[in-house]
């Protein structure tokens, strides 16, 4: 009886098990989320009219607008990269939709515009119509469409990523001006990382609902969504958009391949590439250069760059590399410099110390070292793989530009907005010969929380990386680092979990608070906000609510005696002359406004804003000092791109005590003599003051500068989730840039008045 009652018990467990097994499989216990339910109403009259009254403040000029913040950059928990940042194992707080990032927008940072942009390659048909729908009723809500409180775009974002520089063209979010379903493409274009979710192994799915009884349901509804993305059809190659199949997956594999897509669809729309120097995901060597031929570069559409979010600014060029290049073509690594330390030199270096520890002699631990840089550089953004057992701390600050603001992780230069804007081609083709984007910043949020950066707390909602919870987690999710060895080693990246074949450890020191963009516009309206984004009459902060104007005066007697804002294109002969007006942002007051209070139930205001929302107070950060930046771009094919870009070109100091802000006038009586087509735009500093993450990885250095040890901030427990891990910045704000193309005896304006790209 005893044996028979086993044997029973024994079936019972197997049939479990397998039963287990096939639910996971078949997503038995799983179910996909919806939109959720929007729960604010509108933001109160006077108080819209009080923000508008606040941020109408012109420089002198008679101009008839407003400035208006917003973010173009959001994800909610439709994206599955920001679901899985949601599960309990890795400290997220739940479901986050798109009617939270809504609520958000409306009653915590109080933004005048926003996007929902979610990962295209997430979004089946099903979740691309709740979209629709959710970006609609936020939308009703807002009260008079000729002066709503916000305005709601609708958006995807295009994320590509190549495993060597020719084939990576990076992110880029693809905006809609409208939103009536027939005005808005039947699906999202995505890249062909899409095919990763038929690849996820099952194991993954089988044991955090294990390990994590209580919040099984979470785990089986991230399933459900890996499941149901993989499962998608994926469209035809070839074919107009139009005539595709309803439901199946749409793909473009390059810039070329997106741009004709939405040329096919006819829709009015503005993309905007982002994180072009973040190396957690950019090979080495990656450059914009590629970018002005074969189509890769719409200057109808592609007329903005995100020059800052959560990720970091991607900003400005240094002369640096993370690779070179042999006059033969081999690809070497770099020598340290005292602004730079290549990873692949600090992977060499790992391995030499550990040699001689081991007792080898020296001609053998250099040997090994060079093999070490070698094969780190075999690998690209998974070279840290070949280093057995490195942790985090033996990295230093390796791959870093350590005197940028913010910084994107693993910077790569090339990829910056000054390097993009700094180049030319000079083929005799039909591609455009230069870039000339408007600058804009954003948050790139995944918690559905737009603009992040109004206040410096609760790091781990507010900024994009959480990590783990505790050490079994990170043993058991992690990718096996294996035991430290005095030879790097072979990777089978197959074997590493695609969650980790980056250094997202490391980069938890690089989140931070996210940046708005700033629109110089009309009107509050929906046509308002776009005719300024299509005109590049915008400017990127990052976060707070800086108020900028930079203007190109008249040209002299018999000129012109208008005034040609940032994002202008201009063509003339004569001395340039131009005006800087800033204010500082509003101090915030603690806690939230009272409309705030009234508009959200307690328990959805502290579950979405923390018990924190823009509050602004009566007295303003005061502007420390202006740095314009000269660019000339090339003249001559190979022309050195480091001498091109002068930053700063020019530095104003501010009287911080003006409670007028700062004002100035300036001009280069250079440009004439120069007789070459140069770019402006300046640079606004406020005070320095604690921001999240402003210190990166925190080195010790010696009395050379060089980085002898790191004090990460952590995304997961080895890091109390109280530290904020603040460090010293100083908040910025940056204009579009005005174009000015060399042309003598000849004055005239073209995107000033009709907002072309003059590409």
């Amino acid at each position: 009886m005893r044996r028979g009652t086993l044997a029973i018990l024994a079936s019972l467990a197997l049939a479990s098990a397998l039963f287990y097994v096939l639910g996971i499989a078949r997503t038995w216990f799983g179910k996909l989320e919806d939109a959720g339910r929007i729960e604010a109403g509108p933001v109160p009259a006077a108080v819209r009219a009080a923000w508008v009254a606040d941020q109408a403040i012109s420089a002198g000029a008679p101009t008839g607008k407003q400035i208006l913040f917003g973010d173009l950059h959001v994800h909610t928990t439709f994206s599955s990269d920001a679901f899985r940042m949601s599960l309990p194992m890795i400290q997220g707080d739940g479901a986050h939709p798109p009617a939270d990032a809504c609520d958000f927008a409306r009653m915590c940072s109080a933004l005048d515009f926003w996007a929902l942009t979610d990962h295209a390659e997430s979004l089946t048909a099903e979740r691309w119509s709740e979209s629709i729908a959710s970006v609609q009723q936020c939308n009703a809500i807002a009260g008079d469409p000729a002066n709503p409180d916000m305005v709601t775009y609708m958006g995807f974002e295009w994320t590509q990523a190549g495993a060597t520089p020719e084939t990576h063209f990076g992110h880029k979010n693809v905006i809609f001006r409208d939103i009536a379903q027939d005005r808005l493409p039947a699906r999202p274009i995505g890249s062909p990382y899409r095919a990763v979710f038929g690849s996820i192994p099952l194991t993954l799915r089988l044991l955090p609902p294990l390990r994590d009884l209580p919040n099984r349901q979470r785990y089986y509804d991230f399933g459900e969504l890996i499941q149901s993305i993989g499962q998608q059809q994926p469209c035809p190659e070839g074919g107009h958009v139009r005539e595709l199949p309803a439901g199946c997956m749409e793909t473009a594999a390059t810039p070329a391949v997106l741009f004709r897509k939405l040329a096919e669809w006819g829709l009015e729309s503005i993309v905007i590439p982002h994180g072009n120097t973040w190396g957690v995901y950019s090979p080495p060597g990656t450059s914009w250069d590629k970018q002005l031929a074969g189509g890769m570069h719409d200057p109808r559409r592609q007329l903005l760059m995100e020059v800052f979010s959560g990720h970091g600014a991607s900003e400005v060029y240094r002369d640096w590399r993370a690779v070179e290049h042999t006059p033969a073509g081999e690809t070497v690594c770099p020598e340290p410099r005292p602004d730079y330390l290549p990873s692949c030199w600090q992977a060499g270096e790992i391995i030499r110390e550990r040699c001689v520890q081991s007792g080898e002699t020296a001609d053998e631990c250099e040997r090994r070292a060079t093999g070490a840089r070698e094969r780190y550089l075999a690998y690209g953004p998974v070279g840290w793989h070949t280093v057995p057992g490195a942790q985090l701390e033996d990295w230093l600050d390796s791959g870093q530009c350590r005197d940028c603001f913010l910084p994107a992780f693993n910077y790569r230069p090339a990829g910056s907005a000054q390097y993009a804007l700094a180049i030319r081609r000079f083929d005799e083709t039909d591609d455009p010969q230069r870039f000339r984007f408007g600058f804009v910043a954003s948050s790139d949020n995944h918690s559905a929380r737009p603009g992040t950066g109004y206040k410096q707390y609760a790091r781990k909602p507010m900024v994009d990386w959480w990590g783990y919870g505790d050490a079994a987690s990170r043993r058991l999710y992690s990718s096996d680092r294996g035991e430290p060895a005095a030879q790097s080693m072979e990777v089978d990246i197959s074997t590493i979990d695609v969650f980790n074949r980056l250094e997202m450890e490391r980069q938890a020191s690089f989140f931070v608070t996210g940046g708005l963009v700033a629109a110089h516009a009309s009107g509050r309206d929906r046509d308002a906000i776009w005719a300024a984004l299509e005109r590049k009459e915008v400017y990127g902060t990052s976060g707070q609510r800086i108020l900028l104007w930079f203007d190109l005066l008249g040209f002299g007697e018999g000129g012109p005696s208008d005034r040609h804002p940032m994002g202008s294109e201009v063509a003339m002969s004569e001395t340039p002359r131009f005006q800087v007006h800033a204010l500082g942002s509003r101090k915030q007051a603690p806690g939230c406004p009272q409309h705030s209070v009234n508009g959200l139930s307690a328990e959805r205001l502290e579950a979405l804003c923390r018990g924190e929302c823009y509050n602004p107070s009566g007295r303003r950060n005061p502007i420390s000092r202006i740095e314009v930046i000269r660019i000339r771009p090339q003249a001559v094919n190979g022309e050195p791109v480091g001498s091109l870009i002068e930053d700063p070109w020019r530095t104003f100091d501010c009287d911080v005590d003006e409670p007028a802000g700062c004002r100035f006038e300036f001009s280069d009586p250079e440009f004439a003599p120069a007789a070459r087509d140069t770019v402006y735009y300046v640079r606004a500093l406020e005070a320095p003051r604690a921001m999240i993450n402003a210190g990166a990885l925190r080195c010790a250095r010696d009395a050379d500068g060089r980085c002898t040890g790191v004090d990460a901030c952590y995304g997961d427990d080895r890091t109390p989730a109280d530290d904020l891990c603040l460090g010293t910045a100083q908040p910025r704000a940056w204009s579009s840039p005005i174009f000015i193309d060399y042309a003598a005896d000849e004055v005239t304006a073209t995107a000033a008045s009709d907002g072309g790209s003059g590409d």
